[in-house]
C-alpha cells in the first residue's frame, strides 16, 4: 500500500492522516444517492469485502458522544459500545449533532480528522485484517489503511462492539 499524498480530496480526514505521514490509499466511486446503505454501496463499488468495509456511527453513552466503528457488515452492539467505555447506556446521537460535531455528513462521517475529537471505539474485527476501508470524509470517498494506523490516530479502543 503506498502513502497517497493527494490533496485533492481534500477531506480533514485525508488532511489528517497527510499530517501524520501515515500510509493509506485513497479510493474513490460514483456515490449513488438512491444506493439504501452507504457501507454496503462502498464495499460493492470498491469490490472490497462488506467485513474489511467499516461505518463510522455517532452514539451518546451516558451523554457523551462516542465514535463507533464497525464494519458495514454488520450493526453496532449499543451495550458492548457501552460497556467498552465504562458506561451503562448508550443510544445513536441524533444526525444533526453526529453532523455538527463532526463536521462530516451522514454517509460520508469519518473517524478521522473530525472537527471535534470524540472518544472512539473501533471494533476489534479490525485487528484480523491488514487493511481495513473507512469513509475518508465525504460519500464516494474511502481511505485504506492498517488497523494498527487507525487505532493510533484516533486514540481508539479495540473492543467487540458489532453484532452480525
Amino acid at each position: 500500500m503506498a502513502k497517497k499524498k493527494q490533496q485533492t480530496a481534500g477531506t480533514p480526514a485525508v488532511a489528517a492522516l497527510t499530517a501524520a505521514g501515515a500510509e493509506f490509499t485513497t479510493h474513490a466511486y460514483a456515490h449513488d444517492p438512491a444506493h439504501p446503505s452507504y457501507g454496503q454501496e462502498a464495499a460493492q463499488a470498491l469490490g472490497v469485502a462488506p467485513e474489511r468495509v467499516f461505518k463510522t456511527l455517532v452514539a451518546e453513552v451516558d451523554g457523551v458522544l462516542t465514535v463507533a466503528v464497525v464494519p458495514v457488515s454488520g450493526s453496532l452492539d449499543l451495550k458492548a459500545l457501552a460497556s467498552a467505555v465504562g458506561g451503562r447506556r448508550a443510544a445513536l446521537a441524533d444526525p444533526a449533532l453526529a453532523e455538527r460535531t463532526t463536521g462530516y455528513v451522514l454517509g460520508g462521517i469519518s473517524p478521522l480528522g473530525q472537527r471535534k475529537r470524540l472518544r472512539t471505539v473501533l471494533d476489534a474485527s479490525a485487528a484480523a485484517h491488514p487493511t481495513v476501508c473507512v469513509s475518508a470524509g465525504r460519500r464516494g470517498l474511502e481511505v485504506e489503511l492498517a488497523p494498527a494506523v487507525l487505532t493510533a490516530l484516533t486514540a481508539a479502543v479495540l473492543a467487540p462492539i458489532a453484532r452480525p
